[in-house]
């Protein structure tokens, strides 16, 4: 008899509102809401005890009373391409993750609205007109991006993963895409490489100029003329690397050396050269960017991939920080961050063959 009523009071606190979680905490009910949604005037020790409690008893207010309750929805605006199914994107997913985290610490859920290239402008100015989230996260900025300059023109609230093509008064994060890809070029040359390809992403996208004009610079650092550097823009999926590799391979005048925009590019690639016969990194060296996805670690490849490194989950992270600090009045343009990447050095890259 005890066990089930031990079990009805916790049934009845899965489903516990904001009176009855009151009445547990022998508060008001004005203090209790003030403490779940960050009001100033309440303790922290007052705020850390209804927290506690709230999770504790698993309350969870409705969106509609918090957004009567403080003008705010708590939740941030994220956008994907539904045409690529990006949810089954480990990318995406491990980028996703890291914005998860930060955001349910805070108590934010996180809207994510599938659109296509063609309704993408459209779904950012409904996610800032509508009221049902108070920042929009913005990912893969363009060298010319109708998103920006809309949430711009609405004022609406924003932070953007990846360099925007004018940064001025806009919070982002982004990594040093043209330095990483500089570094990793200049590499492949002093092993002797003089045919290099890149297979890069999509052109219209800001890092991926970055990248071109980082291995391009690296070329004419070292006073090789540019057509030596045989450059690819597409969307990077490993099956894509692996037809352009393969068609790369099989000329006469086929790379030494493979620059590769991600590891899912990198499988691609490794998948060309065996199929060809080509042993890596005697015959072919593959140097490529590591967002740190658990699902592929680079040092578990064979041979151990040589890359530039910088976890894309530590992004999600600090773009979701930024985000909450612009729900909490933090000026556009107040952060402005430019990550170093690490060249890592393993199994993939050797001196040029005698023959390169």
């Amino acid at each position: 008899m005890g066990e089930e009523r031990d079990g009805f009071r916790w049934r009845r606190k899965l489903t516990m509102n904001l009176k009855e979680l009151a009445a547990e905490l022998h508060l008001s009910q004005t203090t209790v809401s003030r403490a779940l949604n960050g009001y100033p005037e309440v303790s922290e020790k007052t705020r850390e005890i209804v927290l506690a409690a709230a999770q504790r008893f698993g309350y969870r207010p409705s969106p509609a009373a918090r957004r009567l309750a403080t003008g705010r929805a708590h939740a941030l605006g994220v956008v994907f391409n539904a045409e690529r199914n990006a949810l089954m994107d480990p990318l995406f997913v491990e980028y996703l993750a890291g914005v998860a985290e930060t955001s349910a610490k805070q108590g934010f859920d996180i809207l994510i609205s599938p659109s296509t290239p063609r309704d993408e402008i459209v779904t950012f100015g409904r996610l800032a007109r509508d009221g049902t989230v108070d920042v929009v996260i913005l990912t893969g900025p363009k060298v010319a991006d109708e998103r920006i300059a809309l949430l711009s023109e609405l004022k609406f609230p924003f932070v953007v993963h990846g360099r925007p093509p004018d940064p001025v008064g806009i919070s982002f994060i982004d990594i040093d895409n043209f330095g990483a890809f500089q570094q990793a070029t200049s590499f492949l040359i002093q092993l002797g490489h003089r045919r290099v390809m890149l297979i890069n992403g999509e052109e219209h996208f800001t890092f991926a100029q970055d990248r071109s004009r980082g291995a391009a610079v690296a070329f004419a650092a070292a006073g090789l003329p540019s057509d030596m550097l045989d450059e690819h823009f597409m969307p990077m999926t490993a099956e894509n690397a692996y037809r352009c590799a393969r068609q790369a391979l099989e000329s006469d005048a086929r790379p030494t050396a493979i620059l590769c925009g991600s590891i899912l590019v990198a499988l691609g690639v490794l998948r060309a050269a065996a199929e060809l016969g080509l042993e890596v990194p005697r015959d072919l060296s593959i140097v490529a960017h590591d967002d740190e996805m658990p699902a592929f670690p680079a040092d578990q490849f064979h041979p151990q991939l040589t890359t530039t490194r910088s976890s894309i989950r530590a992004a999600g992270t600090r773009v979701a920080e930024m985000a909450l600090a612009r729900v909490a009045g933090q000026k556009p343009g107040a952060v402005a961050e430019v990550w170093p990447v690490q060249l890592i050095v393993r199994g993939s890259t050797a001196a040029a063959p005698e023959k390169g």
